[in-house]
C-alpha cells in the first residue's frame, strides 16, 4: 500500500490505567498508523488501577478532556470492575461512562467516545471467584467484560476497540502467542501490540495486515496478530459501531402517474436533506413528490449530511416517456398566472379527466365547471404559489405548470 494513500491526521486522548500504561499503548498505536501513512496525536493519563469514576473527579483527566480538539477519547475501566454483577455495574460504571461521554461531548464537538474492551484474566479472577463465581474462569471473566463494554457502548452512541474479542481470537487460534504478562493479568508486549493494532483499525478503519510495522514482535507472530485484528475487526467495523453514525445515503421512489414522482428516502444517519431532479429544479424536504414537465431521462441525486462528518451522495437515472405533446396545439389554458378561474379550453377530443397537484404532489380537491369545449377550475381558495393540472383523455395525457397569484 502507497502510504500517500488515504493520509489523514487524528487526535486521541487514552484515559485508563495500566493496561493502558504499560508497554505505552498510545506510542505503539501511534507507530502503527504511522507505518499506513496516517498521523495519530496522543496524550494519555493512567494512574494504576483508575477506575471510569476515578477519571470523573480527577483534575488533570477532566482538564485534558477541556483542552477540546479531540478526534477521539479513549476510555478504559478498571480492569475487573465491569465483570462484577449487574448491580455493582449499574451503580459503579455505567454512570461515570455516561459522565465522561457527556463531558466529552461538551468540550469536543465532533468527538468520539471510544471504548476500550479489556480481556479476562489468563485463569479467572481468583481474588474474587468465592463471591462471584462468574469470574472463576477466563471464560466466565471475558463473557463479562464483553457485554458489559457492549452495553456501555450502545448507551452512549459510541465506538468499542474489542481488544478484548481480539485476544479470545488469538487465544483460539494461535495458543503460542503469550498476550500476558507474568502476573496473567497485564498485556505483554504481544499483548500490547495486539491492542495497539486494533486500536489504529478502529480509529483510521485501514487493513492492518498492509502495516509492516512489528514493534518488538517476532515478524511471524506479528503477522499473526494483524491477520486476528482484520479477522475480528476490520472485516467487522459495524459490529463495533465504526463508521455505524456516518450518514449514507438511499432512496427508492414510486410513480403516483406518468409525471409524478414520489422519493422515499432511505438513508441513514442523515440531518440534512438536498435533491437534485436531473431538470434544474431542487428540494430540501426528506421525502418530497416532483413534477417532470417533459419526457427524458432524469439523473435525480440525493446528498445526505450531517455535523461532524462526510456527506455522501447517491443518483439514479429515471425516464419520463409518457407526456404525449401531441395534445399541445389543441389545449388553450388561460389564465396563467391566475387569480380567480383558470379556464381549459379543450376542443379536441374531449376532457377525460383533469387533476391538480400542488408543488409537493399531493391532488388538490376543487371545484370543475364544465361547459362545452371549456372547464373551469376554481384557484381562488389555494394560496400563492406553483400547482400542476394534469389533463387527460382516451388517447392522451400532458402536464401544465400554473401559476397562481
Amino acid at each position: 500500500m502507497d502510504a500517500a494513500i488515504g493520509q489523514s491526521t487524528k487526535r486521541a486522548l487514552f484515559l485508563g490505567n495500566s493496561y493502558t500504561g504499560n508497554n505505552n499503548l498510545p506510542a505503539i498505536t501511534k507507530s502503527f498508523a504511522l507505518s499506513l501513512g496516517d498521523t495519530l496525536v496522543t496524550d494519555m493519563n493512567a494512574p494504576g488501577g483508575y477506575t471510569l469514576q476515578g477519571h470523573f473527579s480527577n483534575t488533570t483527566s477532566l482538564n485534558k478532556i477541556q483542552a477540546g480538539n479531540w478526534d477521539f477519547v479513549v476510555l478504559q475501566e478498571q480492569s475487573q470492575l465491569p465483570s462484577f454483577p449487574d448491580s455493582m455495574v449499574t451503580s459503579d460504571v455505567f454512570p461515570y461512562a455516561h459522565k465522561l461521554d457527556s463531558v466529552i461531548n461538551l468540550y469536543n464537538h465532533c468527538c468520539e467516545t471510544v471504548f476500550y474492551m479489556t480481556w479476562g484474566r489468563k485463569n479467572g479472577d481468583n481474588t474474587n471467584c468465592a463471591e462471584w463465581p462468574p469470574v472463576c474462569t477466563y471464560a466466565g471473566m471475558d463473557s463479562l467484560l464483553y457485554k458489559r463494554y457492549m452495553e456501555m457502548t450502545e448507551q452512549n452512541n459510541a465506538v468499542v476497540s474489542p481488544v478484548g474479542a481480539v485476544w479470545k481470537y488469538i487465544r483460539e487460534q494461535y495458543p503460542a502467542i503469550e498476550l500476558y504478562a507474568s502476573d496473567n493479568s497485564h498485556p505483554s508486549p504481544a499483548g500490547s501490540f495486539a491492542a495497539a493494532c486494533c486500536f489504529a483499525t478502529v480509529l483510521f478503519q485501514k487493513d492492518p495486515t498492509l502495516s509492516g510495522y512489528n514493534y518488538t514482535i517476532p515478524s511471524t507472530n506479528a503477522a499473526l496478530i494483524k491477520e486476528a485484528v482484520k479477522s475480528v475487526v476490520y472485516n467487522n467495523l459495524t459490529k463495533w459501531k465504526v463508521g455505524s453514525y456516518t450518514p449514507s445515503a438511499a432512496f427508492n421512489y414510486t410513480k403516483l402517474n406518468e409525471t409524478l414522482i414520489s422519493f422515499v428516502n432511505q438513508s441513514s444517519n442523515g440531518e440534512r436533506y438536498s435533491w437534485q431532479f436531473g431538470d434544474g429544479q431542487i428540494s430540501a424536504e426528506e421525502n418530497p413528490s416532483h413534477h417532470y414537465l417533459s419526457n427524458g431521462n432524469y439523473m435525480v441525486s440525493l446528498t445526505v449530511s450531517k455535523d461532524c462528518f462526510t456527506a455522501d451522495t447517491i443518483a439514479e437515472q429515471i425516464t419520463i416517456a409518457a407526456i404525449d405533446s401531441v395534445i399541445t396545439n389543441t389545449t388553450l389554458i388561460y389564465p396563467n398566472p391566475v387569480s380567480d378561474f383558470l379556464v381549459v379550453n379543450y376542443t379536441l377530443p374531449a376532457i377525460k379527466n383533469a387533476k391538480l397537484f400542488n408543488a409537493v404532489g399531493q391532488q388538490l380537491q376543487t371545484n370543475y365547471f364544465p361547459f362545452g369545449d371549456l372547464t373551469k377550475i376554481d384557484m381562488k381558495k389555494f394560496p400563492a404559489g406553483i400547482y400542476f393540472l394534469v389533463i387527460r383523455t382516451d388517447a392522451s395525457k400532458k402536464t401544465f405548470k400554473i401559476l397562481k397569484r
